[in-house]
C-alpha cells in the first residue's frame, strides 16, 4: 500500500508540469485498462484486468460520456473466488432517458458467512481458515460456496428538471452449499476443510436457513421510485444533491418488498487557493428495510440500487457501505448508515492526451440495525446446547496430540481456555452502532475513469477486519 501511493505521488509530480490552462474537452472514445492487481483481507490477491470505455462523441456533453461500457474479468487467490461482468450506461441512447444494464457471474468457492444481524453473531478469527494439517481437523468454521448470475436493467426518465422517475428489473440465479476446497497436501495425500463444522451447516441445523432455501434460488425483482439529481458531475461531484426513494420486490419464490432510500449531498468548499480545485464535502445518508414479507437467506446480502457504480451491490460491510469491516458481515432486513468523506484534490495533469488529477479522500462510516433477520428464531434457540461454537477442550486435545502443532497450541492457549465454550449468537448487541474511519486515494483520469484505494479501521472492535485496504474503481458515493 506504501509503494503505491509513494509512486502515484511521484508520478503525479513528474507530470505535473504538463498541466494544461486551457478548457478540458474530449472527444470520440476514451478507454481505460487496469491489471487488477489487488488486495482484501476477505478474498486475497486479485489478479485480471477490468476497465471502463468511454464515448464522448464531439465533447458537447464532457464530462458526462454518451456512452459508457464497463467490464472486468478476475480470480482471487484466498477465496478462489473468479468475476465477470459486463454493464452499459448511457443517457443519450434513448432520448430524454437513462439506460443502465449489466451481467455478472460470480463464483465463490470459499465464501465467508458470519451470521445474522451483525453485532450479535459472535466471531472468531482462530476458527476462520484455519487449516492444521495431519488430521483432517482443518477448519474454516466461516466457510461455505456460492454461484450466482445476475442480469439487470433499469430506465430513468424526466418528469420535471433533476426529477425523474426509474423503474427496473434484475434477475438472480443462486446455487450454495459446502465449501468447494481444492484441498492442500499432506503426506502424498489431499486435506480439505471440514464441511460438517461450519456456521453455515450450524444454521441449517438449527432451522436458522431453511430446507427451501440453503441450497439457493431464483428470484425476479422489480422496482420503481423516482430520483431527484442536480450533481454536475456524475463520477466526482463538485456540488448538488443525487437523492432516491423506491420500493424493490420479489415476484417469485420467498416474495418480499424493500424500501430503499438514498440522500447524498456535495458540497464545494470554496479555498480557493488549491489550483486542482476547491474541497468537496460529501455525505450520505441511507436506508433500506424490508416492509412486507421475508427476503430468503441468498437474496439477504443483497444492496438494491438503480444505478450500479461497482460490480457488486452488498453488504452491509466492504467498500459499499461501511468501510472497515469483512465483506458482508452484517446481513439484516433493515440497516441505516450515513458516510461521510472530504474530497481534496492535490494536483492535476495533462499525461499521453489525457486529464488526470490526484485526490484524497479521509472518510468515516456509520451504521446501525434497524430490523433484524430472524431474530426470534435464533433468540427462541440460545439456550440449546447445540448452539454452541466449539468446543475448544476437544481442540486442545488434538492439538496437544501432534508435536507438529506446537506453534499453534502455543496460539490457541493465549486466547482460550481449556473449558471454554462460546454461543454463537448474543441478541444483547443487535441495536450496537458500528464506525469505521480511514483514509483513500484516488486518480481520476478524464474525471470518469477513477482508480481507488482505501484503509480503514473498524472502531467497533467486535466486528474489526484488523488491517483493511480496499482498491478499485469509483468513489464510495
Amino acid at each position: 500500500m506504501k509503494k503505491f501511493l509513494i509512486a502515484t505521488l511521484l508520478l503525479a509530480l513528474a507530470f505535473s508540469a504538463y498541466a494544461q490552462e486551457e478548457k478540458e474537452v474530449k472527444k470520440g472514445w476514451s478507454l481505460g485498462v487496469l491489471p487488477t492487481a489487488t488486495y482484501s483481507a476477505d478474498n486475497g490477491f486479485q489478479a485480471g484486468a477490468f476497465g471502463d470505455v468511454y464515448y464522448y462523441g464531439d465533447g458537447s456533453t464532457y464530462p458526462d460520456p454518451l456512452h459508457k461500457i464497463s467490464w472486468e474479468g478476475s480470480y482471487f487467490t484466498h477465496s478462489h473466488r473468479m468475476r465477470l461482468y459486463l454493464a452499459y450506461d448511457s443517457k443519450y441512447l434513448i432520448p430524454n432517458m437513462r439506460v443502465n444494464a449489466s451481467v455478472t457471474y460470480m463464483n465463490d468457492p470459499l465464501y465467508s458467512f458470519w451470521g445474522f444481524n451483525g453485532p450479535a453473531s459472535v466471531q472468531d478469527y482462530d476458527l476462520w481458515s484455519n487449516r492444521n494439517t495431519g488430521a483432517g481437523n482443518n477448519l474454516n468454521y466461516y466457510g461455505m460456496s456460492r454461484d450466482m448470475l445476475r442480469i439487470l436493467a433499469n430506465v430513468q426518465g424526466q418528469i420535471v428538471p433533476h426529477l425523474n422517475w426509474a423503474a427496473g428489473v434484475n434477475f438472480w440465479k443462486w446455487k450454495l452449499g459446502d465449501m468447494k476446497d481444492n484441498g492442500v497436501s499432506v503426506d502424498g495425500a489431499k486435506e480439505y476443510y471440514r464441511n460438517d463444522v461450519t456456521l453455515y451447516n450450524k444454521y441449517i441445523e438449527l432451522g436458522a436457513i431453511t430446507p427451501d432455501e440453503k441450497d439457493g434460488g431464483l428470484a425476479l425483482e422489480l422496482n420503481a421510485g423516482l430520483v431527484y439529481d442536480t450533481r454536475d458531475i456524475e463520477a466526482a461531484p463538485n456540488k448538488g444533491i443525487w437523492a432516491e426513494a423506491y420500493l424493490n420486490g420479489n415476484v417469485l419464490e420467498h416474495q418480499y418488498l424493500k424500501a430503499c432510500t438514498y440522500f447524498r449531498h456535495y458540497i464545494r468548499i470554496p479555498v480557493g487557493f488549491i489550483k486542482a480545485g476547491d474541497p468537496v464535502f460529501a455525505y450520505r445518508l441511507a436506508w433500506q428495510q424490508t416492509i412486507a414479507g421475508e427476503t430468503p437467506f441468498y437474496m439477504i446480502q443483497n444492496i438494491p440500487l438503480l444505478v450500479q457504480r461497482n460490480m457488486i451491490s452488498e453488504g452491509f460491510g466492504s467498500s459499499g457501505t461501511i468501510r472497515g469491516l469483512r465483506e458482508n458481515r452484517i446481513l439484516t432486513e433493515g440497516m441505516a448508515w450515513a458516510n461521510t468523506e472530504l474530497r481534496i484534490k492535490l494536483v492535476n495533469f495533462k499525461l499521453f492526451n489525457q486529464f488526470f488529477y490526484l485526490a484524497v479522500n479521509p472518510f468515516f462510516d456509520a451504521g446501525i440495525i434497524t430490523k433484524p433477520y430472524r431474530a426470534d428464531k435464533l433468540q427462541g434457540i440460545i439456550t440449546d446446547d447445540n448452539l454452541v461454537r466449539f468446543d475448544y477442550s476437544q481442540y486442545k486435545s488434538y492439538l496437544e496430540s501432534d508435536p507438529k502443532l506446537a506453534s499453534t497450541l502455543d496460539r490457541f492457549n493465549g486466547v482460550h481456555n481449556a473449558s471454554y465454550t462460546g454461543t454463537i449468537y448474543d441478541s444483547s448487541k443487535i441495536k450496537d452502532v458500528v464506525y469505521s474511519g480511514g483514509i483513500g486515494l484516488k486518480i481520476a483520469m478524464n474525471q470518469n475513469f477513477i482508480i481507488s484505494a482505501e484503509y480503514a479501521h473498524c472502531f467497533y472492535n467486535p466486528l474489526n477486519a484488523d488491517t483493511w485496504i480496499g482498491i478499485g474503481i469509483n468513489y464510495q458515493f
